[in-house]
């Protein structure tokens, strides 16, 4: 698996991979009727670098990240990053060597530390996951999330330094 900056030739399997997340509404709070055009505008924004993990020898894209500044002027050493992978290549490595390369990545970059958001509690591998990069929750934000099958869930705030 390499990973690499996304291209717009690309813009097909990243859509082919973060529709089915946006769609289940599960994991990123983001409108579940967004449209292809939306989606693609909001994972490939100029105010972020956004990556994919390629099958290189199978010509599959198996995910995708992106990684920008958490916030704007004194906020702007701390990074944020998105993470959606392949339904068909879940289980596989593919979420924790993107989540490897994101750090990596943000510490070349200058970043001192990357803060995750709205990380939602019911999403548990990606809690573990982000757990076994040394990422800690400094908050739970009760009820912040309106899951589709188990209604209000908590979000969690995690962050680690670079």
């Amino acid at each position: 698996m390499k990973i690499r900056r996304a291209h717009a030739r690309d813009e097909d399997a990243v859509w082919a991979i973060i529709e089915p997340h946006i769609r289940a509404g599960e994991t990123y709070a983001l409108d579940r009727d967004m449209s292809r055009a939306d989606a693609l505008a909001y994972w490939l924004s100029a105010d972020r670098e956004t990556f994919v993990a390629a099958d290189e020898d199978a010509g599959l894209i198996l995910g995708t990240y992106y990684l920008r500044a958490n916030q704007q002027g004194g906020g702007r050493h701390v990074a944020n990053a998105g993470y959606a992978t392949a339904p068909d290549a879940a289980g596989r490595g593919v979420a924790r060597a993107m989540c490897a390369h994101s750090i990596d990545h943000a510490r070349a970059q200058g970043f001192r530390a990357m803060q995750f958001n709205f990380v939602i509690a019911t999403n548990a591998r990606a809690v573990r996951l982000w757990e076994s990069f040394g990422f800690e929750t400094l908050c739970r934000l009760p009820a912040a999330f309106a899951h589709p099958t188990q209604g209000m869930v908590d979000a969690l705030v995690m962050f680690r330094r670079l």
